[in-house]
This record gives C-alpha cells, sequence and structure tokens, in this order.
C-alpha cells in the first residue's frame, strides 16, 4: 500500500524477476509521459521502488498523485497477470547516454553489474543492477554493458553514447586492445554483434568519480544479496 511521508506517496512492489520488474517500470514510464508526471524511482533487481510529489505545487502530495498512485496500481497488477502484455514505449528515446560498471568482491567472488540510460538533457530514463553470482570483475564489466545496450535496444534508441570506468573493455570494443582472455571473447563477441543494432555507437572511457550512479547500483545490488 502507498505510504504517505515527508510529502511524498511511497511504496515498494516487488517482482519475480528482473525482466518482470523492468516491464512494469516501462509501462509506468509510458503513463508518466502521458500524465507529464514523473516519479522518483529505483530499481534493485526485483524491486522497485516509488516516490510521487508534485514539485510545481511545492513538493507536496497533490491529487496528481493520488491519480498516479492508482493507475500504477492497476499496471502493477496488469504486470503480475501478463507481464508480456505491458506496452513498451519504443522509440521514445533516439539518442540515449549509457553510463555501466561491473564489481566482483573478491574476483572471482559475488559480482553485480550496473547499469545507467539518460536522455540528452542527462536525465534518468532508467537505472538498475543485475547480481550474478560468482565470476570475475571483468565479467561484471562486460555484462553491464550488455545488460545496458539490451535496455536501450528496447527503447528504441539509435544512437548510444557508452561511459565506462573500465579502460580494458573500451579500449578493447574500440579495438585497441586485443581480447586475450578467451573467457571474454563469447561475451565481447556478442556485445559487437549487439552493437550493430544502433547507427551510431561510441565508447568512452571516464574517470570513477564520473561513473557515480552505476557503481552506486552495483553496490547495492552487492549489499541487498549479501544482506539476505
Amino acid at each position: 500500500m502507498w505510504q504517505e511521508k515527508d510529502n511524498q506517496l511511497y511504496r515498494e512492489f516487488t517482482f519475480t524477476d528482473f525482466k518482470q520488474a523492468f516491464a512494469f517500470m516501462e509501462a509506468v514510464a509510458q503513463e508518466a509521459e502521458r500524465r507529464q508526471h514523473h516519479p522518483k524511482w529505483e530499481n534493485v533487481w526485483n524491486i522497485v521502488r516509488i516516490w510521487l510529489t508534485t514539485h510545481d505545487a511545492g513538493n507536496k502530495v497533490t491529487e496528481k498523485d493520488t491519480s498516479f498512485a492508482k493507475a500504477i496500481d492497476r499496471i502493477y497488477k496488469a504486470t503480475q497477470k501478463a507481464p508480456e502484455k505491458i506496452a513498451v514505449p519504443v522509440g521514445a528515446y533516439k539518442h540515449v547516454k549509457l553510463f555501466s560498471d561491473g564489481g566482483s568482491r573478491g574476483n572471482p567472488g559475488p559480482s553485480a553489474s550496473g547499469y545507467v540510460l539518460l536522455d540528452e538533457s542527462d536525465t534518468v530514463i532508467l537505472k538498475s543492477g543485475v547480481y550474478l553470482g560468482i565470476t570475475t570483475n571483468n565479467q561484471a564489466e562486460y555484462q553491464s554493458l550488455k545488460f545496458g545496450l539490451e535496455e536501450a535496444r528496447k527503447l528504441g534508441a539509435q544512437e548510444v553514447e557508452v561511459y565506462m570506468d573500465s579502460l580494458l573493455v573500451i579500449n578493447q570494443m574500440k579495438g585497441i586492445f586485443k581480447v586475450k582472455n578467451r573467457d571474454l571473447w563469447p561475451i565481447h563477441e556478442t556485445i559487437k554483434e549487439l552493437a550493430k543494432s544502433f547507427k551510431n555507437i561510441t565508447f568512452s572511457h571516464v574517470p570513477r568519480e564520473l561513473n557515480k550512479l552505476a557503481d552506486a547500483e552495483v553496490n547495492e545490488t552487492l549489499d541487498a544479496e549479501a544482506g539476505r
């Protein structure tokens, strides 16, 4: 149920898996665009948390929020029954920025990938973290890129700017470094094929401090898994 606290409506939604959670988020995003009323939210694997408030009313809960909350509840029920039928806002974003990151506590050890998609005005479209189980840091980095590009393709993006703090992955995707680790060959080839889905894609290295959003998704996912 929705709770009102600190001039916001809040509710946490739990799903079977990430795919179902993302279908829900896509449908909510489409409804938000239709209403021109956008939520604050976060996603960690199968959990989506949403906060609603009306900014132009001084960050207070208004009828806009209560009405949107009811619509979100209807979407949630529909997602539970038939997630594959939830509408996807394909083509809503032609040009996106992807920040992705991966981390392994142990290398190899418990690992997670995180990614954030932003529009041209640097507004977050979606962000997520995915727990990978036991693997290496480089695998987690590559998986984060794969997950992010897959979601960009689902959005109908035609141009993607990729930003990562892994110099290895960036230079391997640009063809500057060879992929010497055979364990990375399959995912590297998968991503090369995936990149062909876009009219234009660029790969840029950024320092870790400029990749904080994706890094936060990684650590939140690992912390959540460790706390289970």
